[in-house]
């Protein structure tokens, strides 16, 4: 087995139907149907959330923190991403979105845009300071981290030491909250509304350091009626107060492009769907793309806006979010007041390798069930139909390589093996 840690992405075995569906999603083959259920590796899965996506049964789903949550600390200040701006009609505005927060239970909004364009800053300087192996790969992106520890780990050295906005966002707030309350930092939590099952996953298992500044992680589906509901109430209602902290820039995060929109030398590219980036890693991999310096990935389709815990269609989403950007002012905040040295937004430990495909302790056992594995790959019909329950072919020579699965699972070498014994039975007849 594998490094054990929290999974946000979970299953609900009730509601599986066991159609394969998510077999031939996910994309670190995570998932098997086995006994007419789906089942999901553990050390194989990334929380990317494509099989909550696909699943025509709502078999899948992402378990978040209860809202109930926010009574365990005296001082609650909400994390909202940029990406639930999105998911409301432009006409409600940032600042009543924001202030809307405070309605709903909260005693503090900080953005997590404004954190963004603190950490828009650190992947320039990073590259100019570091010695590191280009292309440099994002890691805003939780699911894409564990993507690359899991499937490509001759790219780890590639994983860029820079926190995401939502810790900076969580350390910055409580901060400044313990400096303008005076409230121990203990008891001042800090709650990030997520898009995302990877990010939940993140702060219950974080990677480049030992614990999260995130307290908890509420979905953006779970209190979106509630915050829709206080908006409609607050319609027309004034308010002097101001809570806009990020300018359009941040803002721009939610869509794929915001992070290296910042990078003004170099070659980037900004990939976004699990498919796609996958398709990208292979040509770094391949040293195809030498040439790049920094590479943005995000493994929703739209960037967060797409996140499998959003409500709005992320088309709508981004149309939404672009009058959003169109109409956001910079603001008198500066962030970087709340950063005083850039090696705060760094890693404190290394990214570890995870090994999905551990066949045996004993080296040489361990090349013996690998060729084992090409023997019976080699006989198998390579149609790759996810009919036995594993995402392909060799994914089914493994399974039995390692005692999960049997050759009969696959339906044409059943076929084989009945027609043999019926061969048998009408010789001996």
């Amino acid at each position: 087995m594998g490094q054990e840690y929290f999974h946000s992405v979970t299953l609900d075995k009730d509601k599986c139907k066991g159609c394969t569906n998510c077999i031939k999603h996910c994309p670190t083959e995570a998932i098997r149907v086995r006994n007419g259920k789906a089942e999901i590796t553990r050390e194989r899965c990334i929380d990317c959330g494509e099989c909550i996506r696909v699943c025509p049964y709502h078999a899948k789903k992402a378990v978040s923190d209860p809202f109930e949550m926010i009574g365990s600390y005296r001082y609650k200040i909400a994390l909202p991403a940029p990406s639930l701006y999105g998911q409301f009609n432009p006409s409600f505005g940032r600042e009543k979105i924001l202030r809307a927060l405070l309605h709903i239970g909260f005693d503090d909004v900080f953005e997590v845009a404004a954190a963004a364009e603190v950490v828009s800053d650190a992947p320039r300087r990073y590259l100019e300071s570091h010695e590191v192996r280009k292309p440099v790969i994002s890691t805003a992106c939780p699911a894409v981290v564990r993507l690359v520890q899991v499937r490509f780990p001759n790219l780890i050295e590639n994983l860029i030491h820079i926190d995401t906005p939502m810790e900076v966002a969580a350390g910055m707030a409580r901060r400044r909250a313990a400096e303008r309350t005076g409230i121990p930092a203990g008891e001042i939590g800090c709650f990030f509304l997520s898009p995302c099952a990877a990010k939940v996953t993140s702060v219950k298992a974080p990677f480049g350091k030992e614990k999260s500044e995130v307290d908890a992680v509420f979905a953006m589906k779970d209190i979106h009626l509630l915050l829709l509901e206080q908006l409609k109430k607050m319609n027309g209602m004034p308010s002097e107060e101001k809570h806009l902290m990020a300018g359009p820039a941040g803002v721009l995060w939610a869509c794929t492009g915001g992070e290296s929109a910042f990078l003004e030398k170099g070659r980037h590219i900004a990939v976004h769907g699990i498919a796609n980036i996958i398709a990208i890693l292979e040509e770094t991999v391949e040293e195809r793309l030498e040439d790049v310096d920094f590479i943005e990935a995000l493994s929703c389709l739209e960037g967060c806006l797409g996140g499998p815990l959003t409500v709005e269609n992320p088309f709508v989403a981004k149309t939404n979010l672009q009058a959003v950007i169109e109409s956001a002012e910079a603001s008198d905040f500066d962030p970087d007041c709340l950063v005083a040295d850039p090696s705060e937004l760094e890693w404190t430990r290394e990214m570890p390798y995870i090994p999905v495909l551990k066949l045996d302790d004993d080296r040489m056992k361990a090349l013996e069930k690998l060729q084992r594995i090409d023997v019976i790959e080699a006989d198998l019909p390579g149609l790759d139909c996810g009919a036995c329950g594993a995402p392909s072919c060799r994914a089914l020579a493994e399974d039995i390589v390692r005692g999960f699965a049997k050759e009969t699972d696959c339906v044409f070498k059943l076929r084989e093996k009945v027609s043999d014994l019926a061969q048998r039975f009408g010789d001996l007849t």
